[in-house]
């Protein structure tokens, strides 16, 4: 993968942007090696999808949001690859080079070596796809059915996710890390294992671990213990991928949350009026308002009711005094 560059995708066709654009955008950037099946003329007439996808050499991730039913009207790609689809929402259909059908639910992932003969969509659905050349799997490669929450699986979408939004930051040196670090990946998912000593999945390893955090803040066991069983690590592996990024497991799960309280401080309750600041402490696991005042004014440099009362006076100023 010698100079190394990303290709990248972005297209939103729900507001009617239309098929013949994306599939123009696609060959572009993905090229000939990745050309898209055949589609039903109704799946192109109605279209409305949102795809953001990125090409490293001879690997690809797609994700896709799609309103509408998509549907394959035949697939001509013969290249020895291996897919792996994560179904987030909605459902997905797959039918395999051995006339095989396959379907998967929302929150399953299908790992599939060879050729397709067609796929479709549910309405609303939401998934994600990888694509690998088999030769760079060494083999081993079998059709695997199962849930999305494992740690395999958390780890290399949460890494494909960060390449996505950063990909034209990446250096060449970059580029090729985050190629070597998803095969290293579709690896783990097809022996159910990851490597937690290969240090070259540390930084996904913490950003799995970061999404994980961020969905669980309110949970009052939150801690690196479950964060490390859940993506079945270690939590001293835990800790070293987040001490490579100067962070750590506890530093980060507080900063989130304080960021979660300074905005509810601000924003109105269903009565109209704010919520008492003893009530965000406890939603944001602060263990009383006077503990969560200590923590703000350590992070904010002020307390939660003269930042409150701060965003109150700029709301009431008019503009040209603020300015």
């Amino acid at each position: 993968m010698t100079g190394a560059t990303a290709e990248i995708l972005s297209w939103d066709a729900r507001d009617g942007g239309g098929f013949a654009g994306f599939a123009a955008e696609w060959r572009q950037r993905m090229g000939d090696r990745f050309a898209m099946p055949s589609f039903e003329e109704m799946t192109k007439a109605r279209f409305r999808a949102r795809a953001h996808a990125f090409r490293l050499h001879d690997v690809v991730f797609n994700r896709v949001d799609s309103t509408t039913v998509i549907q394959t009207a035949g697939f001509a790609a013969s290249t020895d690859f291996v897919r792996l689809w994560i179904v987030r929402r909605g459902g997905w259909h797959v039918g395999d080079g051995q006339r095989t059908e396959h379907t998967v639910a929302a929150g399953q992932f299908l790992m599939s070596h060879g050729p397709m003969s067609h796929f479709a969509s549910a309405p609303a659905t939401s998934t994600q796809l990888l694509t690998v050349p088999a030769e760079a799997l060494d083999g081993g490669v079998v059709t695997m059915l199962g849930p999305a929450r494992l740690p395999e699986v958390r780890v290399l979408t949460a890494h494909a996710s960060t390449v996505l939004a950063h990909a034209d930051d990446l250096s060449a040196t970059g580029l090729q890390a985050a190629r070597s670090t998803l095969i290293e990946l579709a690896r783990a998912v097809i022996h159910r294992r990851l490597d937690d000593v290969e240090p070259r999945l540390a930084p996904a390893l913490a950003a799995a671990a970061r999404r994980l955090a961020d969905g669980w803040l309110t949970r009052p066991d939150l801690s690196p213990e479950v964060l490390a069983r859940e993506l079945n690590v270690s939590v001293r592996t835990l800790q070293r991928a987040f001490a490579a990024e100067d962070q750590s497991v506890t530093g980060y799960v507080r900063a989130r949350r304080l960021a979660q309280a300074r905005a509810a401080l601000t924003a109105p309750t269903p009565s109209g009026g704010p919520a008492r600041i003893s009530d965000v402490a406890a939603r944001w696991q602060f263990a009383d308002a006077s503990h969560f005042s200590r923590e703000f004014k350590r992070c904010y440099g002020i307390t939660p009711r003269e930042h409150r009362q701060g965003a109150t006076r700029a709301r009431r100023e008019p503009p040209a005094s603020r300015s």
